[in-house]
Parts: C-alpha cells; structure tokens; sequence
C-alpha cells in the first residue's frame, strides 16, 4: 500500500491541532497586548498613566485557543462543509426566488422610514448616515467594481464636494441645488487630476498613489487656512430649502406657509428624502452606463487591461471616465454631507473613511449595487448595534468581517458577470482551432 493511502495516526493528529493552537494564541497574545493588555492616557496633568487589563487579555488568548482546537478538529475529522451542503436544494431555489424581490422591498421600507420613525430622532439620523455610505459605496464601486481600479484615497472627491459646497454657498450666498451639480463637476474634474497621474499604475502601485492624494488633499485642506478655515473648519453652512421655502419656524418658512405648526423634524425628515433621491439618482445612472459601450469598457478593462487594449479600447479614456464618475458621486455626497452638518472640518475626511468605503464595496460584493447597499446597512447600522461594548465592538466588528470574507470571499452578493455575453453556446467549426488556423 502507497504512502498516499496510509492515514495519520490519533497521536499525530492531536500533536498537529496543538502546535496550529499554540501558534495562533502566540499571535493573539502579540497582537492583543498592547490593544487590550494596556491602556495609556493622559493624565490630568499631562503625564502618561496606564492600566492592565491582563485577565481580559487572557480570557481572548484562551479563547483563540480553543477556537482554533475546534476549527483544527473539524477540518480534519469532520472534513470540509460546503455551506451550500448544509441548505437543501428546495430552500436554495426559494431564497434565489425571494432575492429577486429583495431590492424592491428595500426601497419601499426606505421610503417609508419617515412615516414610520417620524417621533424616533436617532433611527432617522442614522438611516441617512446609511444612507450617505450607500451613496458613497455606489460611486465607488464604479471604480473599484466595475472599472478594477483600487481606489484607496476616495475620500478626497468626498472632501472636495463638501468643501466646495461650503465656500460657494458662504461666499457666494447660493442655494443648494446650484452648488450640489457645481460641486459634482468640481470633484470630477480632481477626478480627471488624479486619473492623469495614475494610468500607467496597477495593482499596490495605484492603490499607494490614490492612497497619497487622499491624504495630499487633507494636508491641503489643514494647511490652507486663508481658504478652508484650517483646523477650524467652515461653520454656518446653510441648509437647503424646498423650492427656495427655508424649513425653519419663521414667518416665511414652509410650516408657517402651509398653516402647519412647525417641528425640527420636518428638516430631517427633508433631508433623508434628499439623500435616498441622491443614491437612487447615482444607482440609475450606473445602471445605465453600465449597458453603455462606457460601461462595457469599464469591464473589460477589469477582467484584462491588456486583452482591453489588444480589442482596441482606448484605455486611457476608460480610466479617465471611471475616476470621474466616481469622483462625481463622491462630491455630491460630500455636498450632502456639508448642509446636513452646518460644520466641516478636515478630521471628517480621514483615510479611516476611504478604508470604510472601500471595505463595504468589498464586502458586498464588487459591482453589485443591492450587496452594497446591503453591506453599508449591516455596517453602519451594524457597528450601532455594538456602540454598548465600548472598545470592544471594533473587535467584534472586524471579527464578522473577516468571517464573512471567508465564507463569502466574493461579497455578500458577489457579482461579476459581464454585463454583456452570449446566453447561447456557439457551434464552431473544427477548421478554426487547428494549429496554423487561428
């Protein structure tokens, strides 16, 4: 009998599960000491004090330990489970059915969000926060998803919709809906800035570059003082209006003139419906250019960029236009994002907003619009979820994200299929594929 065919031994086994535990809670215990083991402040009168937290440092070490005894042992002896396996076929036919009428049912519950948390502040806040990050995963995805450009630095087109917004409407005294497609093209035209740059770059190349004009744009923005406020930020920002009617309590405002009495809620209640007409807009239009010979160019260039140029596509374009797009969507979220605060600042715009981003664009899936959407609901309304285990729900978020890349490595709802293929095989002839014939 062959080698191949002997299995291991009882002994062999244990010893192997053992050795892969005590590895894994080596790395644990380097990588948790100084997260949880010790925590540092200041002091009240400047000095550094710490404290140890060694018994809950010791509770995770365990814990990995036997995680990873339990993961180890399964593997072996159980042997792989394919999460498919565990779900009869009959069940999988109903779910692929139902998902059909997932996103339609979302967008009827978002619409009526307002009606039924009208007297609940906090859910209306954070439905248009999820609502914002959808809006920023779909102009994204046009880069990262369709195009396959890493974009590591979206968070500039993002700071420079906000910002232009601000300076036009607080130095110019002009409306919102004027400054929001201003604001749009500004943040596009940075696009084409970085675009330029970048077009010979793949791979860690492009993602270093655009990662560095991010963080180029927020240097800019602390520096600039004389334009930007600096570290102050812009304050006073006015709030958009409905058809020129400002939402307040005066004389003029839209309560008084409908004979209504006036609640702060009617202002949130406005703006959620602003930002859902915002992601609606930027999910229509990338629906539509990715039917488009743009869209198609967007990806075969990310399958192949030098199959792309062999077809004849003009590559530079392609890049080009995929960087606009997404910078355009990001300026008007970024405009958005000014008028519903008042208040910008540069620590709004940090490198943690492009990582967060581009991690629900991952984990939704790169170039589906529902897995986005789903992925910055379960993440922004998610990590609320755990706001009372204090430090602790940054660990038990990024736990889920990377259980879920590895049972779906391709996103909640992955989705890569061309937009554009053949539904039906072709025959074709024999005398095409001999050696000499093509």
């Amino acid at each position: 009998m062959s080698s191949d065919h002997v299995k291991a031994s009882p002994t062999s086994d244990i010893a192997f599960i053992l050795k892969k535990a005590f590895i894994s809670a080596a790395i644990a215990l380097v990588l948790f000491s100084l997260m949880i083991g010790i925590r540092t402040e200041a002091g009240p009168t400047g000095q550094l004090i710490y404290w140890t937290r060694f018994d809950d440092l010791a509770a995770i070490v365990a814990a990995v330990f036997g995680g990873s005894i339990l993961v180890e042992a399964l593997r072996r002896w159980v042997g792989p489970i394919r999460p498919g396996s565990l779900v009869p076929a009959s069940v999988q036919g109903a779910v692929a059915q139902s998902s059909r009428f997932l996103a339609p049912a979302l967008l009827v519950f978002a619409l009526f969000v307002p009606v039924i948390f009208y007297n609940q502040r906090y859910i209306l806040d954070l439905g248009i926060l999820v609502l914002t990050y959808v809006m920023l995963g779909w102009g994204l995805n046009v880069v990262v998803g369709l195009a396959g450009l890493l974009d590591l630095g979206y968070v500039a087109f993002y700071a420079v919709g906000a910002y232009s917004y601000a300076l036009l409407a607080t130095s110019f005294d002009l409306s919102f809906w004027i400054c929001l497609p201003l604001a749009g093209l500004l943040a596009a035209c940075w696009g084409v800035m970085l675009g330029f740059p970048v077009l010979r770059l793949r791979g860690d190349y492009l993602a270093i570059v655009t990662l560095a004009f991010g963080e180029i744009i927020r240097l800019v923005i602390l520096n600039w003082q004389s334009l930007t406020g600096g570290p102050n930020g812009i304050s006073s920002i006015p709030r958009p209006t409905l058809f020129g009617i400002p939402l307040t309590n005066d004389d003029d405002g839209l309560a008084a003139r409908l004979g209504i009495e006036y609640s702060p809620t009617h202002r949130i209640v406005f703006l959620f419906y602003v930002i859902l007409g915002l992601a609606l807009l930027t999910n229509w239009v990338t629906i539509r250019l990715r039917r488009l010979p743009i869209g198609r160019a967007w990806e075969a260039l990310r399958e192949d960029e030098i199959a792309c140029r062999a077809l004849g596509i003009n590559t530079t374009t392609t890049k080009l236009t995929a960087f606009a797009t997404g910078a355009m969507f990001g300026g008007f979220a970024g405009a958005f994002f000014a008028t519903r605060q008042g208040f910008i600042s540069p620590e709004s715009f940090t490198f943690q907003e492009s990582a967060l981003v581009l991690a629900i664009v991952v984990l939704g899936g790169m170039g589906s619009q529902l897995g986005v959407a789903i992925a910055a609901l379960c993440m922004i309304g998610g990590f609320e979820l755990f706001r009372g285990l204090d430090q602790y729900r940054m660990l038990v978020l990024g736990m889920a994200m990377v259980l879920l890349m590895i049972w779906r490595p391709r996103g909640i709802i992955g989705h890569r299929a061309p937009t554009v293929y053949l539904k039906k095989a072709e025959a074709i002839s024999s005398e095409l594929v001999k050696e000499g014939h093509g």
